[in-house]
C-alpha cells in the first residue's frame, strides 16, 4: 500500500466513524417540513423528485400548484396520472400575466382551501405546495394562518414548500431548508423553455 493510499484509508476511517455516530443518534421519525427556496432553477423539480420517491414506496401524494395555470407540463402529464396522486393546478397564471391583484387574491384563497384539505388528509404521505412563497410575500394569504395549518397537519405527513424568498415564519418552522442559487440560466441567453427540462 502506498503512503497516499494509507492516508486516504485513515481519512475515510475517521469520516466513517463520524458519519456512523451521527446515524446512530438519529432515532426519531416525524413528518418533515422542507423548504426549497432561492433564485435558482430546480426547486419544483426537486419537489417532484420527492413525489417519485414517495410513489416508489407505495405512498399517496397531494400536489397543490399555486400561481401556475399550465396543465401541459411534463410533471403533471406523468405524475398527475398516477392513481395515488391528487394533482391540483390552482392558479390563474403568473401575476405579470393576470395583472389583477384582486383576482389573484381570490384565486390564492380558493387554492389554499384545497391545500387545507390536503394538509388534513392523514392518508397523504407527502404534500407539495408549489410556489406557495409568492402568495405569502405578496400578502395574498395570511402567513400566520398558513403556518398554523402546516403545524396542525398529521404528525407523519411530509410537506415540501417551493418558491423564492421563503418568509421567516416558514424558515423558522422548517426541518430542512435548501436555497437554490442562480449561477447561470439558458433563458438569459435567449433559449426558450425546453420540454422535459423546464416544462
Amino acid at each position: 500500500m502506498t503512503e497516499d493510499d494509507a492516508r486516504h484509508r485513515q481519512r475515510m476511517a475517521r469520516k466513517k466513524a463520524v458519519v456512523d455516530a451521527a446515524i446512530a443518534q438519529a432515532q426519531h421519525d416525524k413528518g418533515l417540513l422542507l423548504i426549497l427556496t432561492g433564485n435558482g432553477k430546480g426547486k419544483s423539480s426537486s419537489a417532484f423528485g420527492m413525489v417519485a420517491r414517495t410513489l416508489g414506496y407505495g405512498h399517496k401524494v397531494g400536489v397543490a400548484q399555486f400561481l401556475k395555470s399550465r396543465r401541459d407540463t411534463g410533471e403533471e402529464k406523468f405524475l398527475g396520472n398516477q392513481p395515488t396522486v391528487q394533482w391540483h393546478v390552482l392558479g390563474d397564471g403568473f401575476t405579470w400575466d393576470t395583472q389583477n391583484r384582486e383576482a389573484d387574491i381570490a384565486s390564492a384563497r380558493r387554492g389554499w382551501q384545497v391545500a387545507q384539505g390536503l394538509l388534513a388528509d392523514a392518508s397523504l404521505h407527502l404534500v407539495i405546495l408549489d410556489e406557495l412563497t409568492y402568495l405569502l410575500n405578496y400578502g395574498y394569504l395570511d402567513a400566520q394562518q398558513v403556518c398554523t395549518d402546516l403545524a396542525a397537519r398529521p404528525a407523519t405527513q411530509h410537506v415540501v414548500v417551493t418558491g423564492r424568498a421563503a418568509p421567516a415564519c416558514l424558515l423558522e418552522m422548517a426541518d430542512t431548508v435548501s436555497e437554490i442559487q442562480d449561477v447561470k440560466h439558458a433563458f438569459r441567453a435567449g433559449i426558450r423553455a425546453q420540454p422535459g427540462i423546464d416544462l
